[in-house]
C-alpha cells in the first residue's frame, strides 16, 4: 500500500478532507497519499510560524548547528528511502536520485556551518567628517521572520534543502509548499526534521496546489518570499508582492562554448552530453545550446553523439538506466512539438527525436535557424542544438542573445578568452572546463535577465533572508 502523509504545521502531522494520490511520471502507479490543508488551516499555519519566530530568533548559534547537523544525519540514515521515492513520485533515475539524496546531507551539513558564523558583523568606519570623531559604528544581519518557500519538481528534496536550511540557520521560520508533482520527498523530510527536534512552528509544510498558496503569500505576516520555478509565475509574483523581500531562481537556456582546441575533447564530448541529457534534461542549467568552433565542429559532434548513445533511456528504478521520463505527459507533448517545429523549418536530428510514453530519447539537433523555441526559450527536456562558430566575440554575443542568464560553460585552453567570457557573459555563473550544469551547495547561484533575482547557495540565501542593521553609539557622550 502507498504511504498516506499528512501535513506539517506547528510541529504536528495533521490529515483533510481532501486527499491526492502522486502518480509516477513513468508507470502512473500511486506514489504515495498526501493529504491537503483546507486554506484556513494554511493560513493558520502562518500564525503559528509568527510565534515560533519570536523564540527562534534569539535561539543560541550552537542549538540551530546541531539541529543542523542532526538533520542532516538523519538524511544520511534513510538515503535510500529518499533515493526510491524521487524515482516514484518524479521519474528520476536511481543512480541521479541517491545523488540528489547526498546533496540533501551535504546542504543541511554546510548550513550547520553557516548557522555558526551567523550573526558575525562587521564595523563600519564612522569618523568621516569632523565631528564624528567620537562615533563607534558596527552592522550585522538579523533574521526577517516568516519565509514561504515554493520549491520546483526538478529536484524536490534537495532545492527544498536550500530553502529550509539557511532559513534554520539565520534564525528564520518557513512556510513551504513544496511541487504539486512532487510533494513526497519535501514530506519525509519534515519527518526528519521534527525527529530532529526542530522546533513546532519553524517548518509548516504545506502540499497545496499552486493557485491555493495565493493567499498565504498575500498575508501580511509573510516577510519573504523565496521562488523556484518558471519565469511566468516567478515575475507575476515580484509585480504582485513588490512590497516583500523576493528571491526568483527561474529558467534558464545554458548555453556551452567549445573552444577551437579544448583541453580534452573527449572529457568536453562526455562532460555536456550528460549535462545535457541527465533529470531528461528538466534542469534549468541542463546544456541546451552548443556552440562549437567551426575547426573542431565534425570531430566534436561525432564524439557528442556517440556519448549521447550511450546513454541507457528507460525504468528510472533500474540501477542502469540514466534518463527517465520527463515529468508528465504535457511536457512531452510540448517538447516533441518544439522538435517538430525544428524540423520542419530546417533543422536535422542526429540522433534521438522518438518518444515512447513520457520518455523522450536523448536529442541532438544541428542547423536550427535561431529563431526556433529550441534555441530561443527553455526546452526543460532531452534536447541540444549545436551550431558552428568562427568568430570569439561573435559566440559571446550569440550565448547573450537570451532572454535568459542562470549559467554557461566554456572548455579552452586559452585563460584570456576565459576571462573574457567571464566579464561579457550575461550570466550569472561561468563555468570553464566543466559543463554549465556544474553545481555545489555553497556557491552564489542564481541568475540575471529573466533567470530571476537573488542568489541561492547558503551563506548567500541567508543574506537573502535578512536585514542588514547599523549600530551607532557615540562614545564621546
Amino acid at each position: 500500500m502507498p504511504k498516506e502523509f499528512g501535513y506539517l504545521i506547528n510541529g504536528k502531522w495533521e490529515t483533510g478532507e481532501k486527499k491526492r494520490e502522486i502518480k509516477s511520471p513513468y508507470n502512473g502507479e500511486v506514489a504515495g497519499v498526501i493529504n491537503i490543508p483546507a486554506k484556513e488551516r494554511a493560513l493558520e499555519a502562518i500564525g503559528y510560524a509568527e510565534e515560533a519566530f519570536r523564540k527562534f530568533r534569539s535561539s543560541p548559534s550552537h542549538e540551530r548547528r546541531r539541529i543542523l547537523r542532526d538533520i542532516a544525519d538523519g538524511l544520511e540514515k534513510r538515503k535510500e528511502e529518499f533515493a526510491r521515492i524521487l524515482v516514484l513520485e518524479g521519474g528520476k533515475p536511481l543512480k541521479t536520485a541517491r545523488v540528489e539524496a547526498g546533496r540533501g546531507v551535504a546542504t543541511f551539513s554546510a548550513a550547520a556551518d553557516e548557522a555558526g558564523r551567523f550573526g558575525e558583523g562587521g564595523l563600519v568606519p564612522m569618523d568621516l567628517t569632523p565631528g564624528t570623531e567620537g562615533m563607534f559604528g558596527m552592522a550585522r544581519r538579523f533574521p526577517l521572520g516568516v519565509v514561504a518557500g515554493i520549491s520546483p519538481f526538478n529536484f524536490p528534496l534537495n532545492l527544498v534543502a536550500h530553502k529550509v536550511a539557511p532559513a534554520a540557520a539565520s534564525g528564520n521560520v518557513m512556510v513551504l509548499k513544496p511541487a504539486s508533482q512532487t510533494p513526497l520527498s519535501a514530506l519525509m523530510l519534515g519527518e526528519v526534521a521534527v525527529e530532529a527536534g526542530l522546533p513546532a512552528g519553524v517548518l509548516n509544510i504545506l502540499p497545496l496546489p499552486g493557485g491555493d498558496i495565493e493567499p498565504v503569500l498575500e498575508d501580511g505576516r509573510i516577510r519573504k518570499i523565496s521562488f523556484t520555478g518558471s519565469d511566468e509565475i516567478g515575475w507575476e509574483l515580484m509585480k504582485k508582492f513588490s512590497k516583500k523581500k523576493v528571491t526568483l531562481e527561474l529558467g534558464g537556456n545554458a548555453a556551452t562554448i567549445i573552444d577551437e582546441d579544448p583541453p580534452d575533447a573527449a572529457f568536453a564530448a562526455a562532460r555536456n552530453a550528460w549535462g545535457a541529457f541527465y533529470q531528461a534534461g528538466q534542469s534549468c542549467i541542463s546544456v541546451q545550446r552548443m556552440y562549437v568552433h567551426e575547426k573542431a565542429f565534425d570531430g566534436f559532434l561525432e564524439r557528442f553523439v556517440e556519448e549521447t548513445r550511450k546513454l541507457r533511456t528507460g525504468d528510472p528504478i533500474l540501477e542502469d538506466t540514466d534518463v527517465g521520463p520527463v515529468i508528465d505527459t504535457g511536457a512531452a507533448d510540448r517538447i516533441m512539438e518544439w522538435i517538430e517545429e525544428a524540423v520542419e523549418s530546417g533543422g536535422k536530428i542526429l540522433t534521438g527525436g522518438e518518444r515512447d510514453g513520457n520518455i523522450i530519447q536523448p536529442t541532438v539537433l544541428v542547423d536550427v535557424p535561431p529563431a526556433c523555441r529550441v534555441v530561443r526559450e527553455e526546452v526543460f527536456g532531452p534536447v541540444v542544438c549545436a551550431e558552428r562558430y568562427s568568430d570569439f566575440d561573435d559566440v559571446l554575443a550569440k550565448v547573450n542573445d537570451s532572454r535568459y542568464g542562470l549559467q554557461a560553460g566554456i572548455f579552452t585552453k586559452d585563460i584570456k578568452k576565459a576571462f573574457k567570457a567571464y566579464s561579457t557573459l550575461e550570466v550569472g555563473g561561468v563555468i570553464v572546463n566543466d559543463y554549465p550544469s556544474f553545481r555545489v551547495e555553497n556557491m552564489p547561484y542564481g541568475g540575471v535577465k529573466d533567470s530571476g533575482v537573488g542568489r541561492e547557495g547558503l551563506r548567500y540565501a541567508i543574506e537573502e533572508m535578512t536585514e542588514l542593521k547599523l549600530l551607532a553609539v557615540n562614545l564621546d557622550y
